[in-house]
């Protein structure tokens, strides 16, 4: 018996064991991921102590009798929430939503009294009141709501507009109940200015993320990231020791620009914020935001064209078939002038972008470069006994290559363009080694043309 009962105990023991240490390695994995996110931004801590930091300050306004009195309880949780909602993680993103908030709720207010009054005014204080104010929130709610859909007004004022419609529809309702509508009104307005004002304070002057730097760094990165892929794949594939068995497996740089595919939700959301940046650090006021969006339409442009690239390499593992290895060498020699040309040249313009200059004359050297190399391919015929499985593969490596230049010199284009109206400095003399002629005095040109094939 007593064996049976330590034999029972040991059975029960040994669950309670495997409960605890998972419990442990759930703990530890959570501690490396928290570790992670933080060292991968440390401003991300930063920015939680800012959301600690407001709420604590505007919870004096509870802890204080004569404000707690003055404002009432209603009105100063208004100003917690309003900290809640609008802190966000930029500067930028917590000015779009304060300034939403702030003009959206002093608007409703305003109409929402004005709705009240007119409606005691038409049917005094009888039934056809409330019949009256059903209507105009109907009315206005409808009109709000539909505005929403508007391009424009949805892009930079979607929460101003919700906020207005749940301010407007509160004030018409209460006024029916509430004899004190206007000191109200007061007290939220203020309490919810005053939230407002302490998240735009904290998050412009203590350690401030601006939307804006980030997107310029985002923009450059995408860049610097097709550059990485095209100068990886001339080493890997085209080059002279290809081992095109070997690239899938151990070959990062094959998957360095996937992340530029998707990379227009963040672009757009940073470009939106950044648009109610005041001037800061290297921008200033009028700062042209708008010109991020065409560069990241071209850089993803040029991105596709190089998946396309890709999923061509993958299937050429595949389906490997080569007959006629002097044919194919020479491809691979133009293509490799394409695609260290292209990528280099694309290094030079993420580096100009980060730097805010202009494109020195290399980038467009080495994109007249790779230009020059995809023309020699059209020069090129393969030997009568070469295999058309041979010829269509490297036709098409070729092909495919090539759109990938004509994407290149289409973001050179616009990031001299960008530079220009940003107003980026310019370099202050040409390259010794420039193809580019000199303008008379010698002096070097105010900039590189790069000229798009049709």
């Amino acid at each position: 018996m007593e064996a049976a009962a330590r034999t029972n105990d040991s059975a029960g023991f040994i669950p309670c064991i495997h409960f605890f240490q998972n419990i442990k390695y759930r703990a530890t994995e959570l501690a490396k991921k928290l570790k992670k996110i933080g060292k991968d931004d440390p401003r991300r801590i930063f920015h939680s102590f800012k959301v600690g930091l407001a709420l604590s300050l505007i919870s004096i306004f509870y802890y204080l009798n004569p404000i707690f009195t003055s404002l009432g309880s209603s009105s100063t949780m208004w100003a917690i929430l309003t900290v809640v909602v609008v802190m966000e993680y930029t500067a930028g993103g917590t000015l779009s939503k304060g300034l939403n908030r702030t003009f959206a709720t002093l608007i409703a207010g305003a109409l929402g009294l004005a709705a009240q009054r007119l409606a005691h005014a038409l049917s005094g204080h009888t039934t056809g009141e409330p019949i009256l104010l059903s209507v105009f929130v109907f009315l206005i709610a409808a009109m709000a709501t539909f505005s929403r859909f508007v391009p424009e007004i949805k892009a930079r004022y979607d929460y101003g507009v919700m906020i207005f419609i749940l301010t407007f529809s509160l004030v018409a309702v209460s006024g029916y109940r509430e004899e004190e509508l206007i000191k109200l009104a007061l007290q939220r307005l203020s309490t919810i200015g005053i939230g407002v004002g302490l998240c735009l304070a904290i998050s412009m002057f203590v350690f401030p993320v601006w939307a804006g730097e980030d997107l310029h760094e985002l923009m450059a990165a995408n860049i610097d990231k097709l550059a990485c892929f095209l100068e990886g794949l001339e080493e890997e594939y085209f080059g002279e020791k290809m081992d095109i068995d070997k690239i899938s497996e151990e070959a990062s740089f094959l998957k360095c620009y996937k992340s530029v595919l998707n990379s227009k939700p963040t672009e757009d959301s940073l470009a939106n914020f950044a648009r109610w940046e005041p001037g800061h650090g290297r921008f200033g006021y009028r700062h042209p935001w708008q010109q991020y969006a065409k560069l990241g339409a071209l850089t993803r442009q040029c991105a596709y064209s190089i998946e396309a690239l890709n999923s061509h390499i993958s299937t050429t593992k595949k389906n490997q078939v080569i007959t006629d290895t002097e044919f194919s060498k020479r491809i691979r020699t133009a293509c490799s002038e394409m695609s260290t040309e292209t990528g280099k040249a694309l290094a030079e313009l993420a580096t100009a972008i980060r730097e805010m200059r202009s494109p020195s004359t290399s980038a467009a050297q080495h994109l007249s470069s790779a230009t020059e190399a995809s023309r020699s391919l059209y020069a090129l015929s393969p030997a009568k006994d070469a295999s058309l499985p041979d010829i269509l593969q490297s036709a098409n490596s070729a092909s495919l290559l090539s759109e990938v230049v004509k994407s290149g010199r289409q973001l050179a284009i616009a990031v001299e363009e960008f530079s220009c109206v940003a107003h980026f400095k310019r370099q202050e003399q040409a390259q010794k080694d420039a193809t580019v002629n000199p303008v008379a005095g010698g002096e070097s040109p105010p900039h590189v043309v790069i000229e798009m094939e049709k």
